[in-house]
Protein backbone atom coordinates (compact mmCIF):
# COMPACT_ATOMS: atom_id res chain seq x y z
CA UNK A 1 0.00 0.00 0.00
CA UNK A 2 2.99 2.44 0.83
CA UNK A 3 4.63 1.79 -2.38
CA UNK A 4 1.51 2.78 -4.40
CA UNK A 5 0.65 5.77 -2.44
CA UNK A 6 4.74 6.88 -3.01
CA UNK A 7 4.10 5.64 -6.69
CA UNK A 8 1.48 7.51 -7.13
CA UNK A 9 3.57 10.95 -5.62
CA UNK A 10 6.26 10.46 -7.96
CA UNK A 11 3.81 9.87 -10.84
CA UNK A 12 2.01 13.15 -9.96
CA UNK A 13 5.08 15.28 -9.49
CA UNK A 14 6.37 13.98 -12.48
CA UNK A 15 2.78 14.77 -14.37
CA UNK A 16 3.35 18.55 -13.05
CA UNK A 17 7.00 18.79 -14.36
CA UNK A 18 6.25 17.88 -17.74
CA UNK A 19 3.04 20.58 -17.52
CA UNK A 20 5.90 22.72 -16.39
CA UNK A 21 7.87 22.25 -18.71
CA UNK A 22 5.20 22.39 -21.36
CA UNK A 23 4.17 26.04 -20.28
CA UNK A 24 7.51 27.02 -20.25
CA UNK A 25 8.18 26.40 -23.82
CA UNK A 26 9.33 29.66 -25.51
CA UNK A 27 10.15 30.73 -29.32
CA UNK A 28 12.93 30.10 -30.94
CA UNK A 29 16.53 31.56 -30.41
CA UNK A 30 17.53 32.75 -33.83
CA UNK A 31 20.27 30.68 -33.54
CA UNK A 32 17.73 27.94 -33.52
CA UNK A 33 15.83 29.21 -36.21
CA UNK A 34 19.44 29.81 -38.59
CA UNK A 35 20.17 25.60 -37.75
CA UNK A 36 16.79 24.50 -38.82
CA UNK A 37 16.88 26.78 -42.41
CA UNK A 38 20.07 25.40 -43.47
CA UNK A 39 18.69 22.16 -42.89
CA UNK A 40 16.12 22.42 -45.56
CA UNK A 41 16.23 22.74 -49.21
CA UNK A 42 15.95 26.20 -50.57
CA UNK A 43 12.25 26.83 -50.06
CA UNK A 44 10.03 26.93 -53.14
CA UNK A 45 6.46 25.88 -53.74
CA UNK A 46 2.55 27.37 -54.20
CA UNK A 47 -0.05 27.91 -52.09
CA UNK A 48 -1.94 24.72 -52.71
CA UNK A 49 -5.98 23.56 -52.60
CA UNK A 50 -6.46 20.77 -54.94
CA UNK A 51 -7.82 22.12 -58.73
CA UNK A 52 -11.62 20.64 -58.37
CA UNK A 53 -12.11 22.23 -54.52
CA UNK A 54 -13.40 25.44 -54.02
CA UNK A 55 -11.65 26.03 -51.12
CA UNK A 56 -10.32 24.15 -48.10
CA UNK A 57 -13.66 22.70 -46.46
CA UNK A 58 -14.19 21.31 -50.00
CA UNK A 59 -10.77 19.86 -50.11
CA UNK A 60 -10.91 18.22 -46.41
CA UNK A 61 -14.68 17.35 -45.88
CA UNK A 62 -14.52 13.19 -46.46
CA UNK A 63 -17.08 13.25 -49.34
CA UNK A 64 -14.83 15.51 -51.46
CA UNK A 65 -11.35 14.93 -50.26
CA UNK A 66 -9.64 13.58 -53.42
CA UNK A 67 -6.22 11.92 -52.79
CA UNK A 68 -6.09 10.76 -56.46
CA UNK A 69 -6.03 13.80 -57.65
CA UNK A 70 -3.87 15.46 -55.40
CA UNK A 71 -1.35 12.93 -55.86
CA UNK A 72 -1.51 13.86 -59.58
CA UNK A 73 -1.15 17.74 -59.24
CA UNK A 74 1.38 16.94 -56.04
CA UNK A 75 3.35 15.12 -59.15
CA UNK A 76 3.66 18.21 -61.42
CA UNK A 77 4.61 19.82 -58.85
CA UNK A 78 7.74 17.32 -57.89
CA UNK A 79 8.49 17.38 -61.72
CA UNK A 80 9.01 20.91 -61.44
CA UNK A 81 11.62 21.04 -58.52
CA UNK A 82 8.96 22.08 -55.38
CA UNK A 83 9.91 21.00 -52.53
CA UNK A 84 6.55 22.66 -50.09
CA UNK A 85 3.12 23.23 -50.85
CA UNK A 86 1.26 25.40 -48.13
CA UNK A 87 -2.09 23.92 -47.31
CA UNK A 88 -5.33 25.88 -45.31
CA UNK A 89 -6.69 23.39 -42.63
CA UNK A 90 -10.25 24.20 -40.89
CA UNK A 91 -11.43 24.42 -36.87
CA UNK A 92 -14.60 23.34 -38.12
CA UNK A 93 -13.05 20.22 -40.28
CA UNK A 94 -11.85 19.34 -36.46
CA UNK A 95 -14.73 19.75 -34.98
CA UNK A 96 -16.89 17.72 -37.23
CA UNK A 97 -14.78 14.74 -37.09
CA UNK A 98 -11.26 14.96 -35.02
CA UNK A 99 -10.09 11.44 -35.89
CA UNK A 100 -11.09 11.52 -39.33
CA UNK A 101 -9.58 15.10 -40.47
CA UNK A 102 -6.53 13.96 -38.85
CA UNK A 103 -6.52 10.45 -40.76
CA UNK A 104 -6.52 12.49 -44.28
CA UNK A 105 -4.26 15.28 -42.93
CA UNK A 106 -1.76 11.60 -42.75
CA UNK A 107 -2.78 10.55 -45.78
CA UNK A 108 -2.38 14.02 -47.62
CA UNK A 109 1.26 13.85 -46.15
CA UNK A 110 1.93 10.06 -47.36
CA UNK A 111 0.96 11.63 -50.50
CA UNK A 112 3.39 15.06 -50.60
CA UNK A 113 6.24 12.46 -48.79
CA UNK A 114 6.13 10.04 -52.16
CA UNK A 115 6.38 13.38 -54.00
CA UNK A 116 9.07 15.35 -51.82
CA UNK A 117 7.53 17.93 -50.77
CA UNK A 118 7.24 19.00 -47.01
CA UNK A 119 3.95 21.07 -46.58
CA UNK A 120 3.19 24.35 -44.31
CA UNK A 121 -0.06 24.22 -42.83
CA UNK A 122 -2.28 27.10 -41.63
CA UNK A 123 -4.47 26.71 -39.24
CA UNK A 124 -6.36 30.35 -39.26
CA UNK A 125 -7.23 32.43 -41.77
CA UNK A 126 -9.14 36.16 -42.11
CA UNK A 127 -9.80 36.16 -45.69
CA UNK A 128 -12.84 35.95 -47.79
CA UNK A 129 -15.72 34.78 -46.26
CA UNK A 130 -16.54 35.21 -42.66
CA UNK A 131 -19.64 32.75 -42.65
CA UNK A 132 -18.30 29.03 -43.13
CA UNK A 133 -20.33 26.03 -43.29
CA UNK A 134 -19.97 22.27 -43.57
CA UNK A 135 -21.26 20.40 -46.32
CA UNK A 136 -21.75 21.13 -50.00
CA UNK A 137 -19.72 24.20 -50.96
CA UNK A 138 -21.55 26.61 -53.52
CA UNK A 139 -20.10 26.23 -57.00
CA UNK A 140 -18.10 29.25 -58.21
CA UNK A 141 -19.56 32.46 -59.08
CA UNK A 142 -18.47 32.91 -62.87
CA UNK A 143 -15.93 35.04 -63.83
CA UNK A 144 -14.41 35.96 -59.92
CA UNK A 145 -11.66 35.59 -58.03
CA UNK A 146 -11.39 33.19 -55.01
CA UNK A 147 -15.41 33.37 -55.08
CA UNK A 148 -15.92 30.42 -52.59
CA UNK A 149 -13.00 30.75 -49.99
CA UNK A 150 -14.12 30.60 -46.33
CA UNK A 151 -12.75 32.57 -42.81
CA UNK A 152 -11.35 30.02 -40.13
CA UNK A 153 -12.83 30.58 -37.00
CA UNK A 154 -15.73 32.40 -38.74
CA UNK A 155 -17.36 35.88 -37.18
CA UNK A 156 -19.47 33.72 -35.08
CA UNK A 157 -16.89 31.94 -33.00
CA UNK A 158 -14.06 34.92 -33.32
CA UNK A 159 -16.91 37.33 -31.40
CA UNK A 160 -17.91 34.69 -28.96
CA UNK A 161 -15.32 34.13 -26.15
CA UNK A 162 -16.95 30.71 -25.30
CA UNK A 163 -15.80 28.98 -28.44
CA UNK A 164 -12.30 29.66 -27.74
CA UNK A 165 -12.17 26.63 -25.84
CA UNK A 166 -12.77 24.61 -28.61
CA UNK A 167 -10.63 26.77 -31.04
CA UNK A 168 -7.50 26.01 -28.44
CA UNK A 169 -8.46 22.17 -28.51
CA UNK A 170 -8.08 22.54 -32.21
CA UNK A 171 -4.81 23.93 -32.42
CA UNK A 172 -3.53 21.29 -30.15
CA UNK A 173 -4.71 18.28 -31.22
CA UNK A 174 -3.13 19.04 -34.66
CA UNK A 175 -0.46 20.65 -34.14
CA UNK A 176 0.22 18.10 -31.11
CA UNK A 177 -0.67 15.40 -33.37
CA UNK A 178 1.97 15.98 -35.85
CA UNK A 179 4.41 18.10 -33.94
CA UNK A 180 7.11 15.56 -34.60
CA UNK A 181 6.22 14.46 -38.27
CA UNK A 182 8.77 15.13 -40.29
CA UNK A 183 6.81 15.03 -43.34
CA UNK A 184 5.69 18.56 -42.34
CA UNK A 185 7.56 21.78 -42.94
CA UNK A 186 6.27 24.68 -40.35
CA UNK A 187 3.19 26.05 -38.94
CA UNK A 188 1.25 29.19 -40.33
CA UNK A 189 -0.69 29.94 -37.54
CA UNK A 190 -2.69 32.78 -39.17
CA UNK A 191 -2.80 34.23 -42.59
CA UNK A 192 -3.21 37.73 -42.75
CA UNK A 193 -4.87 38.07 -39.02
CA UNK A 194 -6.12 41.41 -39.67
CA UNK A 195 -7.01 41.44 -43.11
CA UNK A 196 -11.02 43.41 -43.55
CA UNK A 197 -11.81 40.09 -45.40
CA UNK A 198 -11.99 41.43 -48.70
CA UNK A 199 -14.88 40.52 -51.51
CA UNK A 200 -18.34 41.54 -50.74
CA UNK A 201 -18.54 41.25 -47.31
CA UNK A 202 -18.16 44.13 -45.26
CA UNK A 203 -21.54 43.36 -43.43
CA UNK A 204 -20.65 40.14 -41.78
CA UNK A 205 -17.16 41.56 -40.65
CA UNK A 206 -17.08 42.65 -36.99
CA UNK A 207 -16.44 46.29 -36.97
CA UNK A 208 -13.93 45.36 -34.37
CA UNK A 209 -12.30 42.33 -36.14
CA UNK A 210 -8.53 43.66 -35.74
CA UNK A 211 -8.96 44.16 -31.83
CA UNK A 212 -10.66 40.48 -31.46
CA UNK A 213 -7.63 39.08 -33.86
CA UNK A 214 -5.12 40.95 -31.84
CA UNK A 215 -6.42 39.54 -28.11
CA UNK A 216 -6.73 35.45 -30.07
CA UNK A 217 -3.63 35.62 -31.63
CA UNK A 218 -1.12 35.66 -29.18
CA UNK A 219 -2.97 33.14 -27.82
CA UNK A 220 -2.82 30.61 -30.62
CA UNK A 221 0.99 31.32 -30.83
CA UNK A 222 0.61 30.00 -27.37
CA UNK A 223 -1.49 27.08 -27.84
CA UNK A 224 0.86 25.43 -30.82
CA UNK A 225 3.80 26.01 -29.32
CA UNK A 226 2.53 24.14 -25.76
CA UNK A 227 2.61 21.03 -28.02
CA UNK A 228 6.65 21.79 -28.59
CA UNK A 229 6.75 21.36 -32.36
CA UNK A 230 9.88 20.17 -34.11
CA UNK A 231 8.64 22.56 -36.67
CA UNK A 232 8.56 26.84 -36.57
CA UNK A 233 5.78 28.89 -36.03
CA UNK A 234 4.91 31.71 -38.11
CA UNK A 235 2.67 34.54 -39.39
CA UNK A 236 3.24 36.50 -42.25
CA UNK A 237 2.92 40.18 -42.48
CA UNK A 238 1.65 41.35 -45.64
CA UNK A 239 0.52 45.02 -45.46
CA UNK A 240 1.84 48.72 -44.29
CA UNK A 241 5.76 48.31 -44.41
CA UNK A 242 8.29 48.66 -43.86
CA UNK A 243 8.24 46.40 -40.88
CA UNK A 244 11.27 47.62 -39.54
CA UNK A 245 10.06 50.22 -36.56
CA UNK A 246 7.87 48.52 -34.20
CA UNK A 247 6.76 51.91 -33.65
CA UNK A 248 4.93 51.81 -36.58
CA UNK A 249 3.02 48.26 -36.48
CA UNK A 250 -0.41 47.56 -35.11
CA UNK A 251 -0.92 44.87 -32.61
CA UNK A 252 -1.38 42.34 -34.41
CA UNK A 253 1.67 42.66 -36.87
CA UNK A 254 3.64 43.06 -33.18
CA UNK A 255 2.94 39.96 -32.33
CA UNK A 256 3.66 38.08 -35.58
CA UNK A 257 7.25 39.71 -35.77
CA UNK A 258 7.60 38.74 -31.97
CA UNK A 259 6.36 35.47 -31.42
CA UNK A 260 7.36 33.96 -35.26
CA UNK A 261 10.18 31.08 -34.95
CA UNK A 262 10.74 32.15 -38.68
CA UNK A 263 9.35 35.60 -40.19
CA UNK A 264 7.44 35.19 -43.12
CA UNK A 265 5.50 38.05 -45.33
CA UNK A 266 3.74 38.96 -48.60
CA UNK A 267 4.63 41.07 -51.41
CA UNK A 268 2.18 40.84 -54.49
CA UNK A 269 4.35 43.73 -56.24
CA UNK A 270 7.29 44.94 -58.14
CA UNK A 271 10.85 43.61 -57.00
CA UNK A 272 11.86 46.72 -55.65
CA UNK A 273 8.91 46.84 -53.08
CA UNK A 274 9.52 43.07 -52.63
CA UNK A 275 13.18 43.95 -52.18
CA UNK A 276 12.24 46.86 -49.78
CA UNK A 277 9.70 44.54 -47.39
CA UNK A 278 13.12 42.32 -47.51
CA UNK A 279 15.83 44.59 -46.43
CA UNK A 280 13.02 46.06 -43.84
CA UNK A 281 12.67 42.46 -41.84
CA UNK A 282 16.64 40.99 -42.39
CA UNK A 283 17.51 43.49 -38.54
CA UNK A 284 14.68 40.83 -36.97
CA UNK A 285 17.90 38.38 -37.64
CA UNK A 286 15.91 35.31 -38.61
CA UNK A 287 15.43 33.13 -41.84
CA UNK A 288 12.75 34.64 -43.99
CA UNK A 289 10.14 33.21 -45.82
CA UNK A 290 8.01 35.17 -48.67
CA UNK A 291 4.44 33.27 -48.41
CA UNK A 292 2.14 34.81 -51.13
CA UNK A 293 3.82 36.47 -53.87
CA UNK A 294 3.03 36.48 -57.93
CA UNK A 295 0.11 38.29 -59.26
CA UNK A 296 1.07 39.26 -62.69
CA UNK A 297 -0.97 42.11 -63.48
CA UNK A 298 0.22 43.66 -60.38
CA UNK A 299 3.72 43.38 -61.18
CA UNK A 300 4.85 40.66 -59.22
CA UNK A 301 5.75 37.62 -61.83
CA UNK A 302 8.48 34.23 -61.59
CA UNK A 303 10.28 36.23 -63.68
CA UNK A 304 11.04 39.20 -62.16
CA UNK A 305 11.06 38.27 -58.37
CA UNK A 306 12.49 34.56 -57.66
CA UNK A 307 15.55 34.86 -59.03
CA UNK A 308 15.78 37.86 -56.74
CA UNK A 309 14.76 35.92 -54.17
CA UNK A 310 16.75 32.85 -54.61
CA UNK A 311 20.35 35.27 -54.73
CA UNK A 312 18.60 36.13 -50.98
CA UNK A 313 17.89 33.07 -49.86
CA UNK A 314 14.36 34.06 -49.25
CA UNK A 315 12.15 31.05 -49.24
CA UNK A 316 8.89 31.82 -51.86
CA UNK A 317 5.72 30.11 -52.15
CA UNK A 318 3.66 31.51 -54.75
CA UNK A 319 -0.52 31.64 -55.45
CA UNK A 320 -1.69 29.30 -56.35
CA UNK A 321 -0.73 26.17 -58.48
CA UNK A 322 -3.53 25.04 -60.53
CA UNK A 323 -6.70 26.65 -62.38
CA UNK A 324 -9.59 25.42 -60.94
CA UNK A 325 -12.74 25.87 -58.78
CA UNK A 326 -10.57 28.58 -56.69
CA UNK A 327 -10.96 30.75 -60.03
CA UNK A 328 -7.72 32.95 -59.24
CA UNK A 329 -6.69 33.59 -62.58
CA UNK A 330 -8.77 36.44 -62.21
CA UNK A 331 -8.03 39.60 -60.52
CA UNK A 332 -9.21 40.82 -57.08
CA UNK A 333 -11.29 43.40 -59.08
CA UNK A 334 -13.24 40.71 -60.45
CA UNK A 335 -15.33 40.90 -56.91
CA UNK A 336 -16.58 44.49 -58.86
CA UNK A 337 -16.30 43.05 -62.71
CA UNK A 338 -16.47 39.59 -63.03
CA UNK A 339 -15.00 37.98 -65.86
CA UNK A 340 -18.06 36.40 -67.19
CA UNK A 341 -17.73 37.57 -70.97
CA UNK A 342 -14.01 38.47 -71.26
CA UNK A 343 -10.98 36.73 -70.19
CA UNK A 344 -8.05 38.86 -68.55
CA UNK A 345 -5.43 39.70 -70.56
CA UNK A 346 -2.82 37.90 -68.90
CA UNK A 347 -3.42 34.97 -65.64
CA UNK A 348 -3.37 36.57 -62.02
CA UNK A 349 -2.44 33.58 -60.48
CA UNK A 350 -1.71 30.34 -61.01
CA UNK A 351 0.83 28.35 -62.93
CA UNK A 352 -0.52 25.27 -64.70
CA UNK A 353 -3.97 24.35 -66.74
CA UNK A 354 -6.05 22.09 -64.87
CA UNK A 355 -4.97 19.03 -67.22
CA UNK A 356 -1.35 19.95 -65.92
CA UNK A 357 -0.08 21.78 -68.88
CA UNK A 358 2.37 25.84 -67.40
CA UNK A 359 -0.16 28.17 -68.54
CA UNK A 360 3.80 29.76 -69.40
CA UNK A 361 6.55 26.96 -69.87
CA UNK A 362 9.10 29.60 -69.34
CA UNK A 363 8.19 29.80 -65.99
CA UNK A 364 8.61 26.55 -64.93
CA UNK A 365 11.91 26.61 -66.51
CA UNK A 366 12.67 29.27 -63.98
CA UNK A 367 11.47 27.34 -60.69
CA UNK A 368 13.22 24.06 -61.91
CA UNK A 369 16.26 25.97 -62.73
CA UNK A 370 16.52 27.89 -59.47
CA UNK A 371 15.53 24.68 -57.81
CA UNK A 372 18.37 22.80 -59.35
CA UNK A 373 20.73 25.32 -58.13
CA UNK A 374 23.16 25.72 -54.87
CA UNK A 375 21.58 27.93 -52.35
CA UNK A 376 21.94 31.04 -53.09
CA UNK A 377 23.11 30.52 -56.83
CA UNK A 378 21.39 32.20 -59.54
CA UNK A 379 22.31 30.85 -63.15
CA UNK A 380 22.21 32.53 -65.72
CA UNK A 381 19.54 30.71 -67.80
CA UNK A 382 17.05 31.66 -64.63
CA UNK A 383 17.55 35.24 -65.74
CA UNK A 384 18.11 35.39 -69.71
CA UNK A 385 15.51 34.95 -72.44
CA UNK A 386 16.84 31.56 -74.54
CA UNK A 387 18.33 32.84 -77.79
CA UNK A 388 17.17 30.07 -79.67
CA UNK A 389 13.58 29.72 -80.75
CA UNK A 390 14.00 25.62 -80.43
CA UNK A 391 15.15 26.13 -76.54
CA UNK A 392 11.49 28.05 -76.03
CA UNK A 393 9.97 24.63 -75.76
CA UNK A 394 12.95 22.48 -73.27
Amino acid sequence: MKKTVIGALLAAAMGLHGLSAHAETHRWSAAQAHTWYAKQKWIVGANYVPSNAINELAMWQASTFDPKRIDQELGWAQSMGMDTMRVFLHDLLWEQDPKGFKKRINTFLSIAAKHHIKPIFVLFDSCWDPDPKLGPQHPPIPGVHNSGWVQAPGTKALEDKSQYSRLEAYVKDIVGSFAHDKRVLAWDVWNEPDNPGGGNYDAKEPKNKTALVANLLPQVFAWARSQDPDQPLTSAVWHDDPWSDMGHLNAVEKTQLTQSDIISFHSYDWPEVFLKRVRSLEGYGRPIICTEYMARSAGSTIDNTLPLAKKLNIGMVNWGFVDGKEQTRYPWNSWQRPYTTLQPTIWFHDLLHTDGTPYRQREVQIIKTLSDAPRGVVPPSALMLPTKAADMDK
